[in-house]
């Protein structure tokens, strides 16, 4: 007798693989509702249904995820999964895999509770998978409505929910509490304050005018790196260099709709200077349809003597391994491991955020 896989872990595998490779979000999809739907039945009614080929009749059940099922209970590993894992990306240069081994943790992902496509503890334990010692929750903020942005009074529950989900995560390992606050017209993130002294990270970002001329877009991005509780500038040109990407499949979804986009116009120079006074980290955004900021920013900020974070921006769990493509970028600049934050521990991380000038 062959021992039997777990089809709904190998379900979830392919999806992850699938997001990992920026595949269709209704791909995705299919996999991850098929997985869900199969987790609700017993070992045995699953495996009657695979055996009379009912598995189709429940909702979110296709003909391809039933058969994934049917090769995982025989003991076989499924042809898609198979496929999937033999025509993986290409391997990255050493400079670039050593940067992406010291990394240990993302200090820039998404949840359901705003327009991620996943729950907390999904992003979680992929994290834990891929070997992270951390991941900071930073989903969006008020202003952002497309995306669901956290009130405060949801922000406050959602730090609640991260303290028991927290509780039950393996040891070792741990959900950092975040936002992603827009950077509002005026320069002020859009959070109260004395939540923003809470969070463990604060990521701000512009996602709204990002067609000011140079000199209002550069004072926007100025006050917002001179406050105190901005602890990393988030993709800083605001660009897209592609389509969205795969896999979001959250209430915010529309928000990724982006097609191509060119780069806000802002004095980089004065605006990297800003951060390395401010010991402000500057994001390297490994999205493959931002790829921001580009190479050439990289380098100037470098050259300022600022900081970096090397984040996924990650809206689901396939995503979380996004961050080669991140390193891969900052190899080719000569950003070195000790200038990039989440190289550092958790502790080390969070003592740094609330203890920066």
């Amino acid at each position: 007798m062959v021992d039997a896989r777990d089809p709904i872990a190998d379900l979830r595998r392919i999806a992850f693989l699938l997001e990992r490779a920026n595949e269709a979000t209704y791909r995705v999809r299919a996999f991850r509702s098929a997985a869900k739907a199969l987790a609700g039945l017993s070992a045995a009614e699953l495996t009657e249904r695979a055996g009379n080929g009912t598995l189709t009749e429940l909702a979110g059940v296709g003909d391809v995820t039933a058969r994934c099922v049917a090769e995982s209970l025989a003991g076989e590993e499924p042809v898609y999964l198979r496929r999937l894992v033999a025509t993986e990306g290409s391997d990255l240069g050493a400079e670039a895999t050593a940067l992406r081994a010291a990394l240990r943790g993302d200090c820039h992902t998404h949840s359901d509770w705003s327009d991620g496509g996943s729950p907390i503890e999904e992003m979680a334990l992929a994290a834990v998978e891929l070997g992270h010692e951390y991941l900071v929750l930073t989903d969006h903020s008020p202003r952002l409505t497309v995306a669901r942005g956290l009130t405060a009074e949801r922000l406050r529950r959602q730090l609640d929910h991260v303290a028991q989900v927290n509780a039950a995560l393996p040891e070792g390992f741990r959900i950092l509490t975040g936002i992603e606050v827009d950077i509002l017209a005026d320069g002020s993130l859009d959070q109260d304050d004395d939540l923003l002294g809470r969070l463990d990270v604060v990521v701000g970002s512009v996602h709204s005018g990002l067609k000011d001329e140079l000199s209002k877009m550069t004072r926007r991005m100025l006050k917002a790196v001179a406050n105190p509780h901005l602890d990393i500038l988030g993709h800083v040109t605001g660009r897209m260099v592609s389509s969205r990407p795969a896999g979001v499949t959250g209430p915010g979804d529309r928000g990724h709709r982006a097609r191509t986009r060119a780069e806000s116009d802002f004095d980089a120079d004065a605006v990297f200077a800003a951060c390395a006074e401010n010991d402000t980290a500057v994001e390297i955004n490994s999205r493959p349809e931002r790829q921001d900021p580009p190479k050439r920013l990289i380098r100037r900020a470098l050259e300022a003597g600022c900081r970096f974070a090397i984040n996924t921006d990650a809206h689901a769990p396939g995503q979380l391994d996004w961050q080669r493509f991140g390193c891969e970028r900052a190899a080719l600049c000569g950003v070195p491991a000790d200038r990039v934050i989440n190289t550092w521990s958790a502790e080390q991380l969070v003592d740094w955020t609330h203890h920066r000038p």
